[in-house]
């Protein structure tokens, strides 16, 4: 299999050429398919805020964390397998890529029918828990059922995009990801305006969306890669490996779980405040979540150029990658938390007339986004630490600036400045976050926690 890469049209080798550049264009694939990831969030909030009414507006909004809480473990778990591929793609190991990808499929579809059946359980509860108005409750229940029901279809879409991010190609999962938003786009319009199904359409509309792009995916691969195959019938099962994926999975998984929880923990603290500030919070953290993307899409792209670049043993092009991305995500950070919120009131404006819902989306925007760049500086020195195969730091500084500093700051905020203020605490979570992962970059011990290595050639050790 020495010369497969040289067979695979679309993949990227990120080993060799100009860091900055490969950085660049492989984020831009993955920026225009988080925009229409986004998408199908804000379609669904567009149409229900505009034709169901407030109420359906604030459900869809509680809906989406308590669905991304239950999903996290999963995502961190196929992180782990993203970084296992794309180091040993570095590497040129396509053996173990293979092995991977099947033990990665195998893990998922054992698992995710007890997922499914606790997230079914425990819905009605949790939303209880978070406090949901009960006017808002049966809306809130009704779109997460559907989504816990399609579950597999989210899983299954988000693995098939870090497959072919691992080996290199970000631009075919955007084409899916279009296809699925399109689908998502004109079902939603149907089932709401023509059916009339409420929050109910939107969630039968994103689980077809996903559940079509996820088996098509699958097709996909196995007739791309011809060192791939997926079959729910000869799937193999490799237990290192599978020990591999856990161990740089769960900090991950942890991660984003933990995430998710303090995230429902301030929807929580926002929630008691009635339905207009929960929709305008809503609103607002879907915007703030779009001015983002940019950022996230390049940390992205950071992860499968340090992962290849560490199994490919170039250590010193893992740093000049590193300042490259530093460079893009300040700038894009300052040019686009400025614009939402110059821009704030015209654009919460696009999914509601209340001028309550407005103002509370507005008091968010001008209280997160002029601190992008410390989120900027935390995720790009995150992404370089999972690239190379360190979670442990991610996931603690995940939690030191979430359940040590945002969570806490946004409760005290509140009771001694009022609720417009409590958003100030991301700021203080960023900073607290991006001051720790700094420390351990400089420090390097992320530097040898690759599970694979090439020879290291300081000679080829090069932007080109």
């Amino acid at each position: 299999m020495a010369d497969v890469a040289k067979k695979q049209a679309g993949m990227t080798d990120m080993t060799t050429g100009n860091p900055a550049k490969l950085i660049f264009f492989f984020s831009v694939p993955l920026l225009i398919g988080n925009m229409f990831q986004q998408l199908y969030n804000m379609v669904d909030s567009l149409v229900v805020g505009r034709f169901a009414g407030e109420i359906a507006l604030a459900a869809v909004g509680t809906g989406f964390p308590v669905v991304f809480m239950m999903t996290s473990f999963f995502m961190g778990i196929g992180m782990g397998a993203l970084v296992m591929i794309s180091q040993y793609y570095g590497a040129k190991d396509f053996e173990q890529v293979s092995n991977t990808v099947n033990t990665m499929y195998t893990t998922v579809i054992v698992g995710v029918v007890p997922l499914t059946i606790l997230s079914l359980l425990i819905a009605d509860p949790l939303l209880r828990f978070i406090k949901v108005p009960e006017n808002t409750m049966a809306d809130a229940k009704t779109y997460l059922i559907i989504l816990f029901l399609g579950m597999i279809g989210t899983l299954g879409f988000n693995i098939n995009s870090g497959i072919m991010q691992g080996l290199g190609d970000s631009k075919t999962p955007l084409l899916f990801l279009t296809i699925a938003c399109f689908i998502n786009i004109v079902l939603d319009l149907v089932f709401v305006i023509n059916f009339h199904w409420g929050v109910a359409g939107v969630a039968i509309a994103t689980v077809i969306a996903q559940i079509f792009s996820w088996v098509f995916g699958i097709f996909y691969i196995n007739r791309k890669y011809d060192f791939i195959h997926i079959s729910p019938f000869k799937l193999r099962f490799v237990k290192p490996l599978f020990v591999q994926i856990i161990r740089l999975g769960i900090p991950s998984g942890i991660q984003q779980a933990l995430f998710s929880v303090g995230s429902i923990a301030v929807q929580s603290l926002v929630n008691s405040f009635g339905p207009a500030f929960m929709a305008g919070f809503n609103v607002a953290n879907k915007l703030d979540t779009f001015a983002f993307l940019p950022i996230q899409s390049i940390t992205n792209a950071v992860t499968t150029y340090v992962g290849q670049n560490i199994g490919a043993g170039k250590l010193k092009r893992v740093h000049r990658g590193t300042i490259s991305a530093l460079v893009m995500c300040v700038l894009v950070s300052i040019v686009l938390g400025g614009g939402v919120i110059l821009f704030g009131s015209q654009l919460m404006g696009l999914f509601t007339t209340s001028q309550e819902v407005i103002a509370s989306g507005c008091a968010y925007l001008n209280r997160v986004l002029p601190f992008y760049v410390l989120l900027a500086l935390l995720f790009v020195f995150n992404s370089v630490m999972r690239g190379a195969g360190e979670m442990v730091v991610p996931m603690a500084s995940s939690i030191l600036s979430l359940w040590a500093a945002r969570v806490p700051a946004s409760y005290l905020i509140t009771h001694f400045f009022g609720r417009d203020n409590m958003f100030f605490s991301y700021a203080f979570g960023w900073a607290i976050g991006a001051a720790l992962t700094m420390f351990f970059y400089f420090k390097g011990g992320w530097k040898h926690k690759a599970i694979t290595y090439s020879q290291y050639d300081e000679a080829a050790d090069t932007d080109n």
